[in-house]
């Protein structure tokens, strides 16, 4: 367990159907894809951890649009398990994060005292997570050109709705890395 307050990025739901060979393609998903797995670069750089979430369909409600066991779908997105090999993941079956997973557990190992949030349906899980009552003891950023959902004018609206709970911010200004690779001793501000 870590002795000194911690960053950790949490990165849900950039799962391969949310691509174009998906079931459920999304707006930007191959501009966001880029960005996450830069924000990743720079919090492994910044020795920040990183979690990855994963939802799975409930089988018990029968076979779901995506994110069904067993499908390819369902997988996290290679690009990302590349950029975050020793990443725990979190599995999920509801909006939030936190919800019936072990995500708590995995932020008390580390001594999570920040979350920087940013994934896949911006409006969905992406909110649900940063605003989820098991959240509010963490100080809580989103990290807004790190999050995608079905259209522009959705994500814009639900960034805009979380702005007034937690900080929206960019991954630049949250992880930001020196010229020589080395942690910067800055940290993230709410706008």
């Amino acid at each position: 367990m870590s002795l000194s307050p911690q960053r950790v990025l949490i990165v849900i739901d950039v799962q391969n159907d949310y691509f174009s060979d998906g079931k459920f393609p999304l707006w930007n998903a191959d501009a966001t894809l880029d960005k996450v797995e830069s924000a990743i670069a720079r919090a492994r750089a910044a020795v920040v951890p990183v979690i990855l979430v994963q939802h799975l369909a409930d089988a018990g409600k029968g076979v779901a649009p995506f994110f069904n066991q067993g499908t390819a779908g369902v997988e996290i997105h290679p690009r990302i398990r590349a950029a975050a090999p020793d990443a725990s993941v979190v599995i999920k079956s509801f909006a939030d994060s936190f919800l019936n997973t072990s995500l708590e557990q995995e932020l008390a190992m580390l001594g999570a005292d920040e979350l920087l949030i940013c994934g896949m349906m911006t409006q969905n899980c992406v909110t649900h997570t940063a605003i989820s009552k098991a959240a509010e003891k963490y100080k809580v950023s989103v990290l807004g050109d790190c999050c995608t959902t079905v259209s522009q004018m959705i994500h814009l609206i639900a960034l805009n709705a979380l702005s007034p709970r937690v900080a929206v911010i960019d991954s630049a200004v949250a992880l930001p890395v020196s010229p020589d690779g080395a942690k910067t001793s800055e940290k993230s501000t709410p706008n």
